[in-house]
């Protein structure tokens, strides 16, 4: 008794420890690698992923001749077949239940329970009876209707228009709104902007010192940020982030609403991510010396026009 109790306790002491050392890594980088902020109506929905990201779509060689498949009547064999073995699978079963429960066997003696052997025997005759049913299915299915003809070339003409064209032209005609009312507006020239401004912020984040980056953070996730810089401060903790490299920036998002312009763009980067204490100086969550690389979902925000983009959520990939 006492060993399963010493087990159980080691069970749980592990399970504390784990949760500790998840606690304490969640304050990693700006928005402690969680998902934060607002997308609009889009905040509940997943970003998408940019149209070089996107899986490619399906194709069907098509077939230079169509494939028939002659109509084939079910067999008498089969059907009988069948019968007779689903008979003896039912009567062997039912044999051995009766055994079970100890209303005699062979000879009429008491009942000892199911073997091994039975067992393996039951076992095979339900295979069998499944590779059966199975074998029947797919040749009396619909493939084999008389006059029933397939062509592959008939799937690649449906499957030209899968290489996510919606995905593609939602993104252009949200780029092509937003030009509209700004017509300076330029992806490159986006794309090294939310490069700036992302070392800005995780400058900011790392000296927990907002005051230099409030412009370019909206309202709600100046608070949300603030809230964390105040929370390390109360632990007398730093997050360090160095040797930061952002391998690529790509806009998967654009559109919108309400008088707003939204832009979401995947960044993919590569940093060193840890904690210390302000007092002993110790790593007390992350690594010195092991790379953190991460992709995450930044949106942007401003009002419709040629006005400044602020950062207004960040969503984990």
């Amino acid at each position: 008794m006492s060993r399963i109790v010493r087990t159980w306790a080691m069970v749980a002491a592990l399970a504390v420890t784990a949760l500790l050392v998840v606690q304490q890594g969640a304050e990693a980088r700006v928005g402690g690698g969680g998902s934060i902020g607002s997308r609009g109506t889009r905040s509940y929905s997943r970003p998408v992923a940019p149209p070089s990201q996107a899986a490619p779509s399906r194709q069907y060689a098509p077939s230079q001749q169509p494939y028939q498949q002659p109509y084939q009547q079910p067999s008498f064999g089969r059907s009988f077949g069948g019968s007779l073995l689903g008979g003896l699978a039912g009567g062997m079963l039912g044999g051995m239940l009766f055994r079970s429960m100890g209303f005699g066997g062979y000879g009429g003696g008491g009942g000892g329970g199911i073997g091994l052997f039975e067992i393996l025997l039951l076992a095979g005759i339900a295979y069998m009876i499944y590779r059966f049913v199975k074998k029947n299915r797919v040749s009396d299915s619909g493939y084999g209707e008389p006059g029933r003809v397939i062509q592959m070339n008939d799937y690649q003409s449906q499957s030209q228009g899968l290489n996510y064209a919606p995905q593609r032209d939602e993104l252009a005609d949200g780029l092509a709104y937003i030009r509209q009312m700004d017509p300076s507006f330029d992806e490159q020239r986006f794309n090294d902007n939310v490069m700036d401004m992302f070392f800005k912020i995780q400058g900011a984040w790392m000296n927990r010192d907002l005051s230099g980056v409030r412009s370019l953070l909206t309202e709600e996730m100046r608070g949300i940020l603030q809230n964390d810089v105040d929370r390390l401060l109360g632990e007398k903790r730093v997050n360090r982030l160095e040797n930061i490299a952002v391998r690529t920036v790509e806009i998967s998002e654009a559109w919108q609403e309400s008088g707003q312009d939204y832009i979401t763009a995947l960044i993919y980067a590569n940093l060193l991510d840890y904690t210390t204490d302000d007092t002993t100086g110790q790593v007390v969550a992350g690594s010195k010396t092991d790379p953190v690389k991460f992709e995450e979902f930044w949106t942007f925000t401003r009002a419709v026009g040629n006005n400044p983009w602020k950062l207004s959520a960040i969503t984990q990939k």
